[in-house]
């Protein structure tokens, strides 16, 4: 019985890969900008699709629109998207120089980490909740029952092990000084 459980563990594990790189350590880093939403002609468009960004330094990012036109709204865009940085506007491209981090602004990112962590956690025991109640409903012999269970359980913890470790993995990278 095939229940594509690892497939949709795996998919919970992109989802928490992907919010951990917007959570910054201090150095510029292209994915932070993931998620901003740029007013380009009337529609809200991902700004990397309107825009170039480059990391020519560790602390800087260059963001070089394809429409000049758009630097303003990119600019709007990047200051409400509350991430604690100041853009920049030379009239060519904005410039965005990522701050150091302070111990406390650090234990705020150590704690969000946490709790992308945790949020991961809750995805994985719905994903095992939803199978071992198809396993259930399938009405198979007891000792075939318990043994699907079983190996929803043994996911569920190397699952539940990969997310700690990436979690541990972004704290120990954003504590470092």
């Amino acid at each position: 019985m095939d229940l594509n459980t690892e497939s949709k563990m795996i998919k919970a594990m992109e989802a928490l890969d992907s919010k951990l790189l917007t959570i910054r350590a201090g150095r510029a880093n292209p994915a932070m900008l993931n998620g901003i939403m740029v007013e380009y002609y009337g529609n809200p468009t991902p700004l990397n699709s309107i825009a170039n960004i480059t990391v020519p330094e560790a602390k800087q990012l260059f963001i070089k629109p394809f429409d000049r036109s758009a630097l303003k709204e990119i600019e709007k865009a990047i200051n409400e998207s509350n991430l604690g940085i100041a853009p920049s506007n030379n009239g060519e491209m904005i410039i965005i120089t990522i701050p150091e981090l302070t111990e406390d602004r650090r234990r705020e990112y150590v704690k969000m980490a946490k709790s992308l962590g945790e949020e991961a956690k809750i995805a994985l025991r719905n994903i095992r909740q939803e199978d071992n109640e198809k396993i259930k409903k399938a009405e198979l012999p007891e000792d075939e029952e318990k043994l699907y269970l079983d190996d929803v359980q043994e996911l569920i913890n190397k699952y539940n092990k990969l997310v700690d470790e990436k979690v541990k993995e972004k704290e120990n990278e954003l504590m470092k000084i």
